[in-house]
């Protein structure tokens, strides 16, 4: 057996039932913990715009939560539905679409301990993570070094490499006259541009991007079920009785098992919306909040946009189109080009719309990654090593750009889901810290400032193997 074919059992294995278990199981645990927080999903909505410049932080809390979806909103809310899709039947989009709900939880209780245990470097910049809550708060130091280091690494694979590719390869597929390398180098010189400015030059094009790109593909998204209208009763119906049977009704669906729908929709929900793997908190420290509780509260709201919203209607289109148009195969096996067929039988708008959404996404996930493997390698290495990371990743999107992906997909998979372990880790062993804090927090004193001193670490500059 090749090495290629282990990393892909392996990866299989992993994104199976022991990260659904251990994930949604987690995601089901927090909701009790934290009440039910997800019934204050408006009133995060509303925190998301607001700003808090008399709080200590480095960007403010939309400039955070914009950052985190544009790393979060990828490829996988096309792709990734196509997939659960295609292999799992149209049930898996009602399973996908319950991890949304349930993760909003998970993601806001990763979020309060990062905050709460964040620390500053000498020169003021905030800096946190699962890796300063496993320190910090359950004295892991070991475990967040694994974090650290799982993370760094993962970076180049799920969000440069591949997100690279999927530019280069979903632009030449429409425009075929462009060669590849001239994709490959504009795409490399404009992230190159942005991530030279560090957090608040991502921070600024974050903002103006994610609204827009999230935006232009919802309105998208509608107009075709808009034009779907006559079958949209029917997928709904699909999606909701094929969750629970054995076999799919309608349109081009085969039989697809009630374990095969849910296997498929937990994992690609999972792996979208990434609730529970601990990403988004390294940059959700950095932001300007009060109190850890306002904070993650805000950034409980990017799994909401992310599966509860765009991955929902990225089904809808998909099974409406499946249903509507007999020629797509609606168990093909292939989610890329199950999500290609199901947009281009929409005319004129339909494949601009799939091409414009990929591409925004892959770009913006990009420079999301960035940050999230420049955070982790300066809590290992240092800030020295911040201008070693850049250029790393400046190459790695034009290596990326232009190379076969199928082992480093896998790798990659295989990573994030890793990188799961020990944030659940820190997530689970510090639950009486997420339960008090929301308690701490409840109502009027959700405006309390926390008056608990940050610390300064001094080790910054060199990091903890350093």
């Amino acid at each position: 057996m090749s090495f290629a074919e282990i990393i892909s059992k392996i990866d299989g294995f992993l994104w199976g039932w022991p990260l659904i278990i251990l994930l949604f199981g987690t995601h089901l645990f927090m909701t009790v913990r934290t009440g039910f927080i997800q019934k204050d999903i408006f009133k995060a909505i509303k925190l998301s715009v607001k700003k808090d410049p008399d709080a200590e932080g480095d960007v403010s809390q939309f400039g955070a939560l914009t950052t985190a979806l544009s790393s979060t909103i990828g490829t996988g809310n096309i792709i990734g539905v196509g997939t659960a899709i295609a292999m799992g039947g149209p049930g898996a989009v009602l399973w996908m679409w319950l991890t949304g709900i349930f993760g909003i939880a998970t993601k806001y209780a990763e979020t309060i301990i990062s905050v709460k245990y964040r620390v500053k470097s000498e020169d003021g910049t905030m800096i946190g993570g699962a890796m300063y809550a496993l320190d910090r708060g359950l004295k892991m130091k070991w475990l967040g070094v694994i974090f650290a280091l799982l993370a760094a690494v993962c970076a180049f694979g799920i969000g440069c490499i591949v997100q690279a590719n999927a530019v280069v390869s979903n632009i030449q597929a429409n425009f075929r006259t462009i060669p590849a390398w001239v994709i490959a180098v504009f795409l490399t010189l404009l992230v190159g541009l942005v991530i030279i400015g560090g957090l608040k030059s991502i921070t600024r094009l974050s903002e103006a991007l994610v609204p827009f790109m999230a935006i232009f593909y919802f309105i998208g998204c509608l107009i075709i079920l808009i034009m779907n209208f006559d079958v949209l009763g029917q997928a709904i119906a699909t999606i909701v009785t094929s969750a629970f049977s054995a076999r799919a009704m309608g349109g081009g669906f085969v039989g697809a098992t009630v374990m095969v729908a849910c296997r498929y929709g937990f994992a690609r929900g999972l792996f979208s919306n990434e609730a529970g793997m601990g990403s988004a908190p390294l940059v959700a420290s950095a932001a300007q909040t009060r109190n850890p509780k306002r904070q993650a509260l805000v950034s409980m709201t990017g799994t909401f946009w992310d599966t509860v919203i765009i991955c929902l209607m990225t089904g809808l289109v998909l099974v409406s189109c499946i249903i509507k148009y007999p020629a797509i195969d609606g168990l093909s096996g292939n989610g890329s080009e199950l999500t290609s067929m199901a947009f281009s039988m929409i005319p004129y708008i339909g494949a601009p719309i799939l091409v414009v959404g990929l591409v925004t996404f892959a770009f913006s996930t990009i420079l999301g990654w960035y940050y999230y493997g420049e955070r982790c390698a300066v809590y290992l290495f240092g800030e020295k090593s911040i201008m070693v990371y850049k250029i790393l990743w400046v190459v790695g999107v034009f290596a990326g750009s232009m190379m076969e992906l199928n082992l480093v997909w896998d790798i990659a998979d295989l990573l994030n889901g890793l990188m799961a372990i020990p944030n659940i880790v820190a997530v689970l062993g510090l639950n009486g810290v997420i339960a008090a804090e929301t308690t701490r927090y409840a109502g009027l004193h959700l405006e309390d400032k926390d008056e608990t001193e940050i610390p300064t670490i001094k080790n910054a500059k060199k990091g903890v193997l350093g």
